[in-house]
């Protein structure tokens, strides 16, 4: 049976601390600059991440899902992030795509999110891994990860 591996896009897969900082120095009477049309769909890359998300799921054991919570203050997140996936991912990735407000409601083994409480991280039962922390501060630590866990 392979293994589930649920991956966190915002701060994990894109950078939105940086577009979020970015839209509030450019416009600061914008109290929430990801309700403005495409802010989502626009994120850049995490250095890494589209690599990592590559390797690990082309390897037989995993099963790579993105697992996502939507914007409360931009009911487009829903389209913009499921395109941003398509955008970077491609196409076939877009079924791998679960958008929730509470990720603890899922089942897996994995949990790669840079924050650890407040959309159900807490009630994830597999095993977190603390994104963009000592622990693991990028890509290539989480591969590293696997790597020597799975004798890759």
């Amino acid at each position: 049976m392979k293994k589930i591996i649920y991956v966190d896009m915002d701060d994990v897969l894109c950078d939105y601390k940086a577009a979020f900082t970015k839209a509030i120095e450019k416009n600061p009477e914008i109290q929430y600059p990801q309700s403005q049309f495409d802010f989502f769909r626009k994120l850049k890359p995490i250095t890494g991440s589209i690599e990592a998300i590559e390797f690990l799921r082309k390897q037989d054991i995993f099963e790579v899902y993105i697992l996502t919570a939507p914007s409360l203050f931009n009911p487009i997140s829903y389209l913009e992030k499921r395109l941003w996936i398509e955008d970077h991912l491609g196409f076939e990735f877009v079924e791998k795509l679960i958008i929730s407000p509470n990720k603890g409601l899922l089942k897996g083994d994995y949990l790669i999110d840079d924050i650890t409480e407040g959309k159900g991280q807490e009630g994830f039962e597999g095993t977190l891994l603390h994104f963009g922390k000592e622990k693991y501060p990028n890509w290539k630590s989480i591969i590293h990860y696997f790597t020597t866990t799975y004798s890759i």
